[in-house]
C-alpha cells in the first residue's frame, strides 16, 4: 500500500494546478486562447469543453433564449420587450393578473399595457392565471428508496400530488375544450401532459400527449415541451427507447432545454446511439445523432466529425465538435505552469539530441518510434519541451544559456499528456491528432461559408509554430462578426509575439506601443461583465497571461534573469528563495538607467513590494556573505543596510463583520525582524532537538566571559563584527582562541539548515516553513529551466558549506586541552557531519522509480547501501567521541538528550 500512495503522490504533483491544491481546477490549466464561446448558435455552449463540471459554464446564461418566452412574445405580437414578456410570464404574480382581468390592474407593467391588453389577448391572460395557480405544485412526487440516505428532501414541499387530481384534470379538460386559439389550447394539452407525468400516473400522460397536444398540429415550443413530459413518463414506463427518441427530438428542436434534455437521455451504451440512428430520417437528425455520439466519446471525435462534414459542412454543431477538439488540444500544448524538476536533468541531456529527430519524424518512421521504451520521468521531460521557441531551429548564440540548450520554452513535445474524460494519459497520437484535426479545417474552411474555419485553421497552425502560415489566413479573413474578430486581433498578437525569438529594447517599444492593453493591469471592476471571468479559483488565465509568460520566458533566455523574474513576481518574493545569481540579475536590473517604457511601467512596477530597496539587496548579500563564513564582506554590506526596515510579510485577519482583511506585518520592539534582535544564543549549542519550542529552552549558551562584545542582543552588523574579533582572536593560541574558533563552528551550524537559528541569514523570521530548507538535490546554480512564473512554488537556497563549521571545529579541537570541551565539540562537529551525507543521500542517484513492479525490495536494498555508506563515511566524529571520549560527563549527558547519538554509542 506505501508505494501506490507514494505513486499518487508523484502523479498528483504533475496533473494538478500550478498551486498543488487537492481542489484545483483542471479549467485553469491552460490560457483560453482559442475562444470556445465564439459559436453563432449559443444554445450549444453548454456543450464546449471543459473538466470542472458536467456541462461548460464560462458563459452569461442569458445568451441562450427561452423558447417559452420567445413564443409567448410572439403571441402578444411583439408588444412586449424580451424582459417584459419574461416578467409578465415568470414573476407577475396571479393576482396582478387576476386585476389585470378585473379592469384593475396595479402593477406598473400592466398598468403600460392598458385596459385594452386583456381583452385583446383574453386567452393567453387566462391561461397564465391558471398556469400560475398551478405552478407552484409541478414536481413530482418524492418516492423513497434505499439511496433515499443520499437525497435530502424538503418533506413539506409541494407536489403534484398535493392537488385535487380528479378536479384538476376536469378543469384542465374543460379549459382545453373552451380555447379558441391553438397555440393556448396546446399548452392546456401541455398542462395536461405534465400533471399525469408529475403524478406518475404514466399510461394517463401518453393518452393525454395523443389526445390533447399532437391533434393540435403545432410543432413549436409547446409541442416540445410536452413532449419532453411525454419522455419523461415514458421513461417511467421503461419505454427507454421511445424516451430516448423523443428526449433527442427536444434537444434537437430547443434551445433552452439541451442540457436537461441530455440529461434526460440515457446514451450510456451504443445500442441506444443505435437505436436513435435507426429512426433517425432526416439528415438533420443523422447530423444530430453523430454530434452526440462524438460528444459521449470524445476521446477520438474526428471520425464523427467526418460524418457531420458529409451530411453539412455549414453546420454549427460541427463547429461545436472542432470548438472541443482544438481546447482538447490546447491544454496539452499551453499549460499554465510548466513543473521543473532537477531529477529530469539526466534525461534531458540523454533525450535532446534525438529532439530534432522526434519532432520531425515521417509516417514511414512510426514503427521506430513505437519501439521506443520511455520511463515515466522521460515522458514528463517530453512534456517540458514545449510549444513556442523562437524559430524552428532552436536558440542560437546569446540566446542560449550554457546549461539549457534543451530547455526552451515552447517546443514542440513528441509526446505530452493529453486529456480525457477521466483525466490525463500519455498519448502519442497526440501529434497525428493536431495533423488530422488541421487536414480537416483546412477542408472545411473551403466548403463552408462560416469564417470560423478559417480562424480555426490559423489557430491550429499556431499551435504547430507555423506562425506565417497562421498569420497569412487572419490577413485574408473578411468578416463583420464581432467575436471573430475579436479572436482575429488576438491571434494576430499571438503569431508576432510568440514568433519573435529575442526581446530587445526596439521590441519592447512595440509592445507598447502596439499592444500595451495585454500588459498593462486595468483595475477589476467588479461587476456582472467582469464576473464572468471569476469564480471560486480566482481569475480565470487570460491572454495577457500567457504573453506575459511568454516575454518571460524569452528574457530567461536571453540571461536576463531579473527582468524574466519581475514578470511573474514582486521583489518581495526574493525572501523566500533568495539565491545570489538571480538577485545580483534584478539588482542590475533596478540600476539600470535609461529603463525603455516597457521595463519601467511592466516590470519595474513589481519593485515597490519593499521600503528600502538598497537595504533590501545588502541584507540579502550580507546574508550569503555569513553563510560562507566571508565574515569581512557581510559586515560590509549590514553596513549599508542598517535602514532596513523588516522582512516584508503580511497579517491576514479575519472578521465577520469586514471579512479578510490584510495588513502589512508590524515587528514589535523585541522581535526578530530579519536584521535585528538576535540572541547570543546563536552561539550556543541544543539541550535538545526541538524547533517549536523557545530557544531559551532549546539552546543553552557558552561560556561568553572572555568575549564582552557579544552582546544579549544584537544585529546583524554587530553580529558580523562580533565574528570578525573571534576569528581574530581564534588565530591565535590557548583555550580563549579554541572557544571562539567553537562559537564561530557553532554559529555557522546554528544557521544552517539543521540548526536551531536556520532562518537567520535565508530571509526568514523564524525557523519554521520547512519545506524551504529542504535538502536539494540540484547541482545546478538555477534549478529554474524556463521562467520564473510560481517562483514561490519551488524552494530553492544555495546549499550550506558544512565544511566551514567543521574546519572551525577543527581548529577548536587542536588548541584546547580540556577534554569536556573537546567531547562537545567533537558531538558539534559529527552533528555538522551529518549535515553533509544529507546532502550526499539527496543527490545519490536512483535507477529505478515508483512504476518499478520491484520498487519495494530495490528501496529497501539502496536503504541498506546508504545505511552503510554513512556509517562508513559520515560517521568519522562520533567514532572518534566513542572511542576517546565516552568516559566523560558530556558524553554521557548527550546519550540521554540525544537519541540518535545514544543509538550509535551502544
Amino acid at each position: 500500500m506505501k508505494k501506490y500512495i507514494l505513486s499518487l503522490a508523484v502523479v498528483s504533483l504533475f496533473y494538478t494546478k500550478s498551486d498543488a491544491c487537492a481542489w484545483s481546477d483542471p479549467d485553469y490549466d491552460y490560457f483560453n486562447l482559442f475562444t470556445q464561446t465564439i459559436i453563432k448558435d449559443k444554445a450549444y455552449l453548454p456543450f464546449l469543453h471543459n473538466y470542472s463540471s458536467r456541462f461548460y459554464g464560462g458563459y452569461n446564461p442569458s445568451l441562450i433564449p427561452d423558447d417559452n418566452i420567445e413564443t409567448w412574445k410572439k403571441f402578444f405580437n411583439n408588444q412586449l420587450s424580451y424582459s417584459e414578456t419574461q416578467n409578465l410570464v415568470y414573476k407577475i404574480s396571479m393576482s396582478d393578473l387576476n386585476a389585470l382581468k378585473n379592469g384593475s390592474p396595479a402593477h406598473p407593467l400592466l398598468q403600460k399595457l392598458g385596459a385594452g391588453f386583456y381583452q385583446k389577448y383574453k386567452e393567453g391572460i387566462d391561461y397564465l392565471i391558471e398556469a400560475k395557480y398551478l405552478e407552484p405544485y409541478m414536481s413530482i412526487n418524492y418516492i423513497e428508496n434505499d439511496n433515499s440516505f443520499y437525497y435530502d428532501r424538503d418533506a413539506n414541499r409541494k407536489n403534484a400530488t398535493a392537488l385535487d387530481y380528479n378536479k384538476t384534470i376536469a378543469a384542465l379538460t374543460s379549459l382545453y375544450n373552451a380555447a379558441r386559439n391553438p397555440e393556448i389550447k396546446q399548452r392546456y394539452g401541455y398542462q395536461l401532459v405534465r400533471l399525469n407525468h408529475y403524478t406518475r400516473n404514466y399510461d394517463s400522460a401518453l393518452q393525454a400527449f395523443k389526445t390533447y397536444v399532437a391533434p393540435v398540429k403545432l410543432k413549436g415550443s409547446v409541442y416540445f415541451m410536452a413532449l419532453d413530459q411525454l419522455a419523461g413518463a415514458q421513461r417511467g414506463l421503461a419505454m427507454n427507447n421511445d424516451a430516448n427518441w423523443n428526449f433527442f427530438q427536444v434537444f434537437m428542436n430547443s434551445k433552452d432545454r439541451k442540457e436537461s434534455a441530455f440529461v434526460s437521455m440515457q446514451l450510456s451504451d451504443t445500442a441506444s446511439f443505435s437505436n436513435i440512428l435507426k429512426r433517425a430520417n432526416t439528415n438533420e437528425e443523422k447530423n444530430m445523432a453523430y454530434f452526440l455520439l462524438g460528444y459521449e466519446d470524445f476521446n477520438n471525435p474526428i471520425p464523427m466529425m467526418e460524418k457531420m462534414y458529409d451530411i453539412n459542412p455549414d453546420s454549427e454543431i460541427l463547429k461545436v465538435m472542432a470548438a472541443r477538439s482544438i481546447n482538447e488540444l490546447e491544454r496539452s500544448y499551453l499549460p499554465t505552469y510548466y513543473y521543473t524538476s532537477d531529477a529530469q536533468k539526466a534525461e534531458t541531456k540523454e533525450n535532446s539530441t534525438d529532439q530534432s529527430k522526434n519532432q520531425s519524424t515521417t509516417a514511414q518512421a512510426k514503427p521506430e518510434a513505437k519501439e521506443e521504451k520511455l520511463s515515466f520521468w522521460q515522458k514528463i521531460v517530453r512534456f517540458f519541451k514545449n510549444l513556442f521557441g523562437g524559430s524552428k531551429s532552436g536558440k542560437t548564440g546569446d540566446m542560449a544559456k550554457a546549461d539549457q540548450s534543451d530547455d526552451e520554452l515552447f517546443s514542440n513535445p513528441d509526446r505530452i499528456p493529453f486529456y480525457n474524460r477521466t483525466g490525463y494519459y500519455y498519448d502519442e497520437k497526440r501529434q497525428d491528432f493536431l495533423d488530422s484535426l488541421e487536414k480537416f479545417t483546412d477542408k472545411t474552411k473551403e466548403k463552408s461559408k462560416d469564417e470560423y474555419w478559417q480562424i480555426a485553421d490559423a489557430y491550429l497552425k499556431f499551435l504547430k509554430k507555423d506562425y506565417k502560415a497562421s498569420s497569412e489566413i487572419l490577413n485574408d479573413i473578411k468578416t463583420t462578426n464581432p467575436e471573430y474578430l475579436e479572436e482575429i486581433k488576438r491571434m494576430k498578437v499571438l503569431n508576432d509575439i510568440v514568433s519573435q525569438p529575442k526581446i530587445d529594447a526596439e521590441y519592447e517599444d512595440h509592445l507598447m506601443k502596439d499592444y500595451a492593453e495585454y500588459f498593462v493591469e486595468k483595475k477589476i471592476v467588479k461587476d456582472t461583465a467582469a464576473a464572468d471571468n471569476f469564480d471560486y479559483y480566482g481569475e480565470v488565465p487570460s491572454t495577457a497571461d500567457f504573453l506575459k509568460d511568454v516575454i518571460a520566458n524569452r528574457y530567461f533566455l536571453q540571461g536576463e534573469d531579473g527582468k524574466s523574474f519581475l514578470m511573474n513576481n514582486k521583489l518581495s518574493d526574493l525572501q523566500y528563495n533568495p539565491n545570489s545569481s538571480l538577485v545580483k540579475s534584478v539588482e542590475a536590473f533596478y540600476r539600470k538607467p535609461d529603463k525603455t517604457q516597457f521595463e519601467q511601467q511592466i516590470i519595474a512596477k513589481n519593485m515597490d513590494s519593499v521600503g528600502n530597496i538598497d537595504a533590501f539587496f545588502n541584507t540579502i548579500y550580507g546574508d550569503r556573505a555569513m553563510r560562507l563564513a566571508d565574515f569581512d564582506k557581510a559586515k560590509t554590506y549590514y553596513e549599508k543596510a542598517k535602514s532596513f526596515a523588516g522582512i516584508p510579510r503580511q497579517n491576514y485577519e479575519w472578521t465577520e463583520k469586514s471579512g479578510q482583511t490584510i495588513t502589512p506585518k508590524q515587528y514589535a520592539p523585541a522581535e526578530y525582524d530579519g536584521f535585528k534582535n538576535i540572541s547570543d544564543l546563536v552561539f550556543g549549542h541544543n539541550v535538545w532537538e526541538s524547533f517549536g519550542s523557545p530557544d531559551t529552552e532549546s539552546m543553552k549558551a557558552e561560556n561568553y566571559t572572555d568575549f564582552p562584545f557579544i552582546k544579549t542582543h544584537m544585529d546583524k552588523l554587530e553580529l558580523a563584527d562580533a565574528l570578525i574579533q573571534l576569528k581574530k582572536i581564534g588565530n591565535g593560541t590557548g583555550e580563549k582562541a579554541a572557544k571562539a574558533n567553537q562559537l564561530i563552528g557553532n554559529l555557522l551550524y546554528n544557521t544552517s539548515i539543521l540548526g536551531y537559528y536556520r532562518e537567520l541569514f535565508v530571509m526568514d523570521i523564524d525557523n519554521s516553513n520547512g519545506g524551504k530548507y529542504d535538502f536539494w538535490n540540484t547541482d545546478r546554480k538555477n534549478p529554474y529551466k524556463y521562467y520564473y512564473k510560481n517562483f514561490l512554488d519551488t524552494s530553492y537556497i544555495e546549499p550550506d558549506n558544512f565544511d566551514l563549521s567543521i574546519n572551525y571545529y577543527q581548529k577548536a579541537l587542536k588548541l584546547s586541552n580540556n577534554k569536556e570541551e573537546k567531547a562537545r565539540i567533537l558531538f558539534q562537529m559529527a552533528s555538522a557531519e551529518q549535515g553533509k551525507y544529507y546532502q550526499y543521500e539527496a543527490k545519490a542517484p536512483k535507477d529505478f522509480d515508483y512504476s518499478d513492479p520491484k520498487w519495494s525490495e530495490k528501496e529497501d536494498a539502496r536503504q541498506k547501501e546508504m545505511d552503510n555508506l554513512k556509517n562508513q563515511k559520515y560517521r568519522t566524529y562520533f567514532a572518534q567521541l566513542k572511542a576517546q571520549y565516552s568516559d566523560t560527563e558530556t558524553t554521557k549527558n548527550l546519550m540521554g538528550s540525544c537519541s540518535y547519538f545514544s543509538y550509535f554509542m551502544r
